[in-house]
């Protein structure tokens, strides 16, 4: 009996530890990643270097070739941050690990069938951005940026722009709107998101390496050669 009371106890005080880590841990990342998100494009500082802003586009559900609302309403903040000079690079990064289901190409006909007049030489396709940390992690190594803008919904911002900052990139989070969304919605992102963070805050810590790297395609180049041709 003594022994299981023991197991028992062991039990409550390790769950008890976890639980105090995982709101240590969004609490560090929310004070930490603040400031450097923002609702407005004006808000945004020069770059620095000689690179300018990349908008990083973070993918989301899509149906065959029509975007999600939430995923419209980040590719829509993108074209608003490239149309009034504010980037000069669109990167549009998502899951493409199966024929079947395509986030980038998605947007990137959204994107041409919208505004044909849109400069395709800026247009970038990350097809393996299969989650947060991989789009972002894969923007530094592969595409070379140095300057990122994250184009997400609030509930996703402060995540995002703590990978790229601990990573090393400058970057910014552009907080996207999300009250038009149902409360069931909001709250299911919420919650989420509070162990995603978790699991993110590991990730940079032991700085794991994305699902796939490559050979470098840098933003200041042209993104046409990132393109499925045949869609």
């Amino acid at each position: 009996m003594n022994r299981l009371k023991k197991i028992v106890q062991a039990f409550f005080i390790i769950c008890f530890m976890i639980g105090t880590a995982t709101i240590l841990i969004n609490i560090y990342m929310s004070v930490s990643s603040e400031k450097y998100i923002i609702t407005s494009f004006n808000d945004l500082p020069k770059p620095k270097g000689n690179q300018g802003w990349t908008c990083l586009v973070l993918g989301a559900q899509v149906s065959g070739t029509t975007l999600s609302t939430v995923l419209k309403d980040r590719v829509e903040a993108g074209i608003e941050a490239f149309s009034n000079n504010y980037a000069e690079t669109l990167l549009l990064s998502g899951d493409h690990g199966k024929k079947w289901y395509d986030e980038v190409n998605a947007m990137r006909i959204y994107i041409l069938n919208n505004y044909p007049e849109f400069d395709k030489n800026r247009i970038f396709l990350d097809h393996a951005g299969f989650d947060t940390y991989d789009s972002i992690i894969r923007a530094q190594k592969i595409f070379c940026a140095e300057n990122l803008i994250i184009i997400s919904q609030n509930f996703h911002t402060i995540r995002a722009v703590y990978i790229a900052r601990n990573l090393g990139i400058n970057a910014y989070a552009y907080s996207l709107d999300q009250s038009k969304f149902s409360k069931k919605w909001q709250f299911s992102w919420a919650f989420r998101e509070y162990f995603a963070r978790v699991k993110a805050f590991l990730d940079t810590m032991i700085r794991r390496d994305p699902k796939y790297l490559g050979e470098k395609i840098p933003v200041t180049g042209t993104g046409i050669s990132t393109w499925d041709m045949n869609k």
